[in-house]
């Protein structure tokens, strides 16, 4: 009686930990798919793929520009800031070009080198941005990525999906994948057994 309700409890406790292994192989498939429809089309359109060193030529500050985001809507939800347009010399080629935050600032706004978050106070956003200015005029020199084809004759200062963080993005699905199959392999491993020794 007591071996019946042991071998009950086993089958209870197998069921439960396969269970267990293919949900997590089921969530990290979940997880590879919704990284490869988000964050690696955006990896792949970015064509600022190599590192240089940018020396910086001036930093104004130009009038206040609207933000694009804001363009159909009323009078009093119209979001402007003051527009800060950073030159800088290309090591890499020589040539004067613009230098934007990210990829996603040439998009939002090709005029200026940094569009703030439309939620910001004004007065926030004006001291950040003379803030990031005077940082520009302090430290002339620092890495930049620009693009080797010539496809995109600006540079950015930093990669909104570098190689690193798409690494990063990849590693928790690929451990929960491995510790599901894992798992998997144990209770089979465990179920193998108890029928051999059932057998002998």
């Amino acid at each position: 009686m007591l071996g019946k309700k042991l071998v009950t409890a086993q089958k209870r406790g197998e069921t439960r930990a396969l269970c267990l292994g293919l949900g997590m192989v089921a969530c990290s498939m979940m997880m590879y798919f919704f990284i490869g429809i988000t964050i690696v089309p955006f990896y792949t359109k970015s064509v600022w793929t190599t590192e240089t060193v940018c020396k910086v030529l001036k930093a104004n500050i130009e009038d206040k520009v609207l933000c694009p985001d804001s363009e159909g809507s009323e009078d009093e939800d119209i979001f402007s800031y003051p527009c800060l347009q950073v030159w800088v010399n290309l090591t890499a080629s020589g040539q004067e070009v613009m230098l934007y935050q990210t990829e996603d600032t040439l998009e939002r706004n090709p005029k200026c080198s940094y569009v703030p978050d439309k939620s910001e106070n004004s007065k926030e956003v004006k001291a950040r941005i003379e803030t990031i200015a005077s940082n520009f005029k302090k430290y002339h020199t620092f890495p930049c990525y620009y693009d080797p084809g010539g496809t995109q004759t600006n540079v950015i200062l930093s990669r909104l999906y570098p190689p690193k963080g798409l690494l990063f993005a990849f590693l928790w699905p690929t451990l929960m994948f491995t510790g599901g199959c894992l798992i998997i392999v144990l209770v089979k491993i465990s179920q193998y057994v108890s029928v051999l020794s059932a057998w002998q």
